[in-house]
Parts: C-alpha cells; structure tokens; sequence
C-alpha cells in the first residue's frame, strides 16, 4: 500500500483466518492509516467496548429450565458510566453479574433493566470500566448485502466480517416478534449479546440466536439474528428509570406455539401461566383470535396484542380431537410473571 495513496479494499473470503479477515474489516471501516500495525490497533480500540458478561440467576428463577442458572455471553459498554447493552436472555432474572474486559479485569454490574418485546437488557457496572463507548449507530440505514463486523468478547480475535442478508419480520415461538430484524452470514460462534458493527463503526444491532435461513427461505444460509439498535433510544429512559418500558405492557400467554403444517400447534404451556390457567394444553392447535384464523405465527400475535393491553381477556378458539372450544385466556404482562430484582 502506498504511504501517501488512499488505501485499497480487497476482496474479502469466508476462508481467511480470522485475524486477516479481522485487519480487513478494519481497513474497511476505517479509511485512515494504512498500516496493519496501525489498523489492529484501530479494532482493537473499537472492540474494547465489547465485555464479556456472566450472570447468575435466581433459582426460582421460571427461565431457568431453559437457558440455566449460570449464563455468559457478551455485552456493549454504552456510555462512560459503565452502562451494558446486551440481550437478554443472558441476564433476565439475575441477582448478581460481573463483567470482565478484554484485559481480563473484572467488575461486578448491577441489572438495570429488560425489555421482553425487544429482548434487549441493561446492566451497569459497580465502578466505570474506564472503556471507550461504542457509539449507537442507525439500523434502519444499513441496506441488505452491506459489509459489517461481528464481535464478540474477546478482543479482535473474535471479530469476523459479515454480510447483511436480509431485513425482514422474525417470529418467536416464546411470544416474540420483530417487524425488522438483521439478518447476517457467516454465523459467528459467540453470538449472545454480540455487537453488530456498522461500516463506520457504531452499533447497530445486539446479537440473540443462530439461524438456518438466514436469507429468510429463498436460499438456506446458517447465519445470526440481530435485534436492531433502533428499538432501544425509544425505551432506553424507561429502562434505566424504572427497570422496564413506561406502560402496561402487551398481553402475555404463556404459549409456545409453532407453525406445523400450516397449523399453530401448542408445544408448550408455561406452568402457571395465563394459558396454563385457561385450561390449554400442549398438543392444542390454536384456530382463532376471537374467531378470526391466524394466518401465521406473526399474525397470531398481532391478532391477541390487537385484543388491548396486558390484563385483557384473550378469546382463543382452540382445536383437539377435531373439536373446536372457546377459551378465555386473562393476559398478564410477562415480566409481572418472572423472578425481577425488586427495582424492577
């Protein structure tokens, strides 16, 4: 590269290791100093916003049974304070966190607040990791086949290059949805609360799970799901006030239902929950929102949330041995049914 010309992008492959593809993408975020010396540094700079986050969990804890008692994934320094963006599965019903940067000093952190409609949790460290925040960046901007970066803790060892696949709705089966999630390839293996970077490096979306179609069906691409950073200026206040989002939140089941054969079979029923209570059970088929057929998984949602807010009666029309029955399910906002921090 010549010293006193703009540097060169070069094609990047799947197959280099990850320290090249590492410098690469930072060449590509950053059109400045040209050397690798000086480019590793520039990423590992960016990345130190990235922390590794262990929790542990109240044992009564009813998300236990699914994601565990003890938990590690990672995080995002957001502010000078010691604020940690991160998803939240990783931290939802935690009565003690620690967290620990890309030296290895460790500091324990404080749960701040979670957000089920968009997954996103905060945490906030006992002392200011004395870390360069990452920036919040705009996910509505970046466009499908964009270049990003992927990392995880662990500095710039851990930070792969990817490729946004696609934009588009995604469907929990745990009462999830967003109408726009990031879609990226290749899948990178840490992908809990892993910082999705934009070209000029800020943040644009929170790592939540490993997907078989990425590109949404047309193509079957292994890839991660993002959650937007979009979803978190407009609720962000309300988390660090109060622990969750102003109002009363949507109904909640207590349903895990899935699309099987054109159909929305019930595979689980939390225990104790609302549905639990109404009488469904697993194996039910759910037909109808208050008479109307749910086109899909999504549509199921929008249809009960279409209903009122949490602590509206649902009226679901449920199938079984071929008869169809009319439950009314009393909704409930799901984080009145977990084991909060009492500052929640």
């Amino acid at each position: 590269m010549s010293r006193t010309g703009n540097c060169r992008r070069s094609s990047i492959s799947w197959a280099r290791s990850r320290q090249t593809i590492a410098l690469a993408a930072a060449i590509t975020l950053h059109m400045g100093a040209c050397s690798v010396a000086a480019e590793n540094t520039r990423i590992e700079e960016l990345v130190s916003a990235v922390v590794r986050l262990r929790t542990h969990i109240n044992p009564d804890g009813r998300t236990v049974d699914f994601v565990g008692r003890e938990r590690e994934g990672s995080g995002i320094v957001i502010d000078a304070d010691g604020l940690v963006l991160t998803i939240g599965y990783l931290m939802v019903e935690a009565y003690a966190a620690e967290v620990e940067d890309n030296s290895g000093r460790t500091v324990p952190a404080n749960v701040v607040g979670y957000d089920h409609e968009t997954g996103f949790g905060l945490l906030r460290t006992v002392e200011p990791l004395k870390l360069k925040p990452m920036p919040l960046g705009k996910s509505s901007a970046v466009k499908e086949h964009d270049a990003v970066l992927i990392s995880s803790f662990g500095g710039a060892s851990m930070v792969s290059v990817g490729e946004i696949i696609s934009k588009r709705e995604f469907a929990g089966n745990w009462e999830y949805l967003l109408d726009e999630a990031l879609f990226t390839a290749p899948p990178h293996p840490a992908w809990s609360g892993a910082a999705l970077i934009s070209r000029d490096g800020k943040l644009i979306g929170v790592g939540s799970l490993i997907v078989a179609d990425a590109a949404g069906g047309r193509e079957k691409i292994p890839g991660n799901m993002f959650v937007p950073i979009d979803r978190l200026p407009p609720i962000l206040g309300d988390l660090i006030a109060s622990g969750r989002a102003d109002g009363p939140g949507r109904p909640w089941l207590g349903i895990n239902a899935d699309e099987v054969g054109g159909r929305l079979l019930v595979g689980r029923v939390t225990p104790g929950g609302p549905a639990d209570k109404a009488g469904i059970r697993r194996g039910d088929v759910i037909v109808g929102v208050n008479r109307e057929q749910p086109k899909s998984l999504a549509d199921f949602y929008r249809k009960v949330w279409a209903q009122g807010v949490a602590g509206t009666s649902i009226p679901l029309d449920v199938q079984n041995d071929n008869q169809v029955r009319r439950v009314e399910v009393k909704s409930i906002n799901r984080l009145d049914h977990l084991k909060l921090k009492s500052s929640f």
